[in-house]
């Protein structure tokens, strides 16, 4: 009586009907997820009876099981979802299993198992849906590393490209003042043979004659301090820059030196009067300078600074003789080593090159074993600099070797610790490793490295089925199109991934691949014939993947897409 009870549930089985959402499975966040209604007719589930019901991804590599759900009759003693005779029921179930690329082509079954008290009987399987839709597997992991040039950051904490970048050529000047008496143009014996105007003599003529520099020109600014008549001081800061001139033109052709000299004068230095009272110690300092921002007329300052009788004594003994002089300024341009020469000392001597040089030689080549040798040079030379370490690692990473890149990028964290840059390629490392938490972790802590860690986060949101936020990600600037087009295409935003796809400098086979799954959704047959061909000229493997890609589904007898893959 046993047997033949669950003979008959196992021959009405068909009397029960299953829905399976979604229609088709898909492959998300590397998983496969499948949603499973099932409606019971009264009068079929047996009440002693027990089911074990489990579904199976049968493929070509063998069956994959999702965790099985139990019904029983309504006299079971147990504790499993009960099923009425007279009434029947209905079940839902969820269940997800790790996706295997050999599950794009399978097929879901429902095998049953029953019982009643020591009998048992198994169930013709359920056919219940066709393959898994891995679209989503498309995704490049191929995460953007960063090379590092500069090493100084800037006021917000982030690495400045233009702080202590290579120059070629690198402004430089030479500073040295002629000081006048109170009242005086005339320019004395003993400034003329200070020690500050024979080094600006030695400067320009260096300059003048050095093959790797160049002499711009020599500036003389006069000046008159900031007490007594504006007009008599405009006069006299004139006849200053008269005197001061012919001082600097005297030693020019002395020196047989031919460079351009501009002139001007200042009546009354009230720049230079703030700059040392800032760095003075004088009594009263804050006050006086509140005056200079207080009042704009010349003759007000004056007359409330000499107010403050006991500091305008320090004042004037301090601070205003320094202002009575000609500032003359020799502008250089040092001028660097060429490119030849910057790439020939990089292999040959590299320890003749500053760090922004040899940082700077590995620029002037595409060939990453070339690259390799400067960047190992760096670390031995430079060896408590990140920059080496972590542009060594990058190309190391470019050239494949993961765990050696790794190496590196760790001594680069050791010497600089949170460094965006370096956190960003440690974040390459654990994506590549798919370690997806530690990778997004890493990526968040690499705000301000650059648009890369941007795209990095949405290959990472793209792996996680995070597609809304992935797009988001993305920008037209993104390196890789065809991840940000697929972040669109995953987020049943057809038409944005085809003008992505359409804006690449370049299509590659990825990107011919995805215009045809778009066309393939779109019903647009011609457009996919076209570009799924495309896809394969540029990279065969995508043949082989079409033949078993449901995006294609509906396409399978059509003679192109035959034609196409064979």
């Amino acid at each position: 009586m046993s047997c033949a009870s669950l003979k008959k549930m196992k021959r009405d089985a068909g009397k029960v009907s299953y829905s399976v959402v979604p229609e088709t499975l898909e492959a998300h966040n590397g998983k496969v997820d499948v949603t499973l209604q099932g409606s019971i007719p009264a009068k079929y589930f047996v009440k002693k009876a027990t089911i074990v019901a489990t579904p199976v991804l049968k493929t070509s590599e063998g069956e994959k099981y999702f965790e099985p759900y139990i019904l029983q009759g309504e006299k079971v003693k147990a504790n499993n979802k009960v099923i009425s005779y007279s009434g029947g029921g209905s079940v839902s179930y969820k269940g997800s299993i790790p996706f295997e690329y050999a599950m794009r082509k399978s097929e879901l079954v429902l095998k049953i198992h029953a019982t009643k008290g020591i009998k048992s009987l198994d169930f013709d399987p359920v056919k219940l849906a066709n393959g898994v839709i891995a679209t989503s597997t498309l995704v490049d992991n191929s995460p953007l590393s960063i090379l590092g040039f500069q090493k100084q950051k800037n006021t917000t904490g982030v690495y400045d490209p233009s702080i202590d970048k290579f120059q070629r050529v690198v402004p430089d000047k030479y500073v040295a003042d002629l000081l006048y008496l109170i009242n005086s143009s005339e320019v004395r014996g003993k400034e003329l043979t200070k020690e500050e105007i024979k080094k600006l003599s030695v400067y320009i003529v260096d300059a003048y004659k050095a093959d790797r520099k160049e002499l711009k020109g020599v500036e003389v600014s006069a000046y008159a301090s900031p007490d007594g008549k504006l007009d008599f001081n405009t006069v006299l800061s004139q006849k200053r820059q008269g005197t001061s001139s012919k001082v600097v033109e005297k030693d020019l052709t002395k020196n047989k030196v031919k460079t351009i000299v501009k002139t001007k004068y200042t009546p009354e230095d009230w720049d230079g009067f703030q700059d040392l009272m800032q760095k003075s110690s004088i009594q009263d300092k804050e006050l006086i300078l509140r005056v200079l921002s207080m009042y704009s007329d010349p003759e007000v300052r004056e007359r409330e600074i000499k107010n403050l009788s006991a500091s305008f004594t320090a004042v004037a003994n301090d601070i205003l003789p320094k202002l009575r002089r000609a500032k003359i300024t020799a502008n250089v341009d040092l001028i660097g080593r060429t490119d030849a020469e910057i790439s020939a000392l990089a292999l040959s001597y590299p320890s003749k090159l500053n760090q922004a040089e040899l940082l700077y030689a590995a620029t002037l080549t595409n060939d990453s074993q070339v690259q390799k040798t400067i960047f190992t040079s760096f670390t031995k030379i430079y060896s408590d600099d990140w920059r080496g370490y972590n542009n060594l690692g990058t190309v190391i990473y470019g050239l494949g070797d993961t765990d050696g890149a790794s190496a590196q990028f760790e001594k680069a964290d050791r010497l600089d610790p949170k460094n965006p840059i370096v956190q960003n390629n440690l974040g390459c490392i654990e994506l590549k490793k798919k370690n997806l938490a530690k990778a997004e972790e890493l990526f968040g802590a690499a705000t301000g490295a650059g648009k890369e860690v941007h795209d990095n986060l949405g290959i990472v949101k793209i792996m996680q089925g995070q597609y809304e936020t992935a797009t988001k990600l993305f920008t037209d600037e993104s390196q890789n199109v065809a991840n940000h087009a697929l972040a669109q295409l995953l987020n049943n935003d057809n038409n944005g991934a085809l003008r992505t796809l359409n804006g690449a400098p370049i299509e590659s086979g990825r990107i011919a691949y995805l215009k045809a799954i778009i066309a393939a959704r779109t019903a647009k047959s011609s457009m996919l014939f076209e570009n799924l061909g495309n896809a394969i000229k540029k990279d065969a493997a995508y043949k082989e993947l079409a033949k078993t890609d449901l995006e294609f589904a509906k396409y399978f007898d059509d003679q192109n897409f035959k034609l196409i893959l064979n």
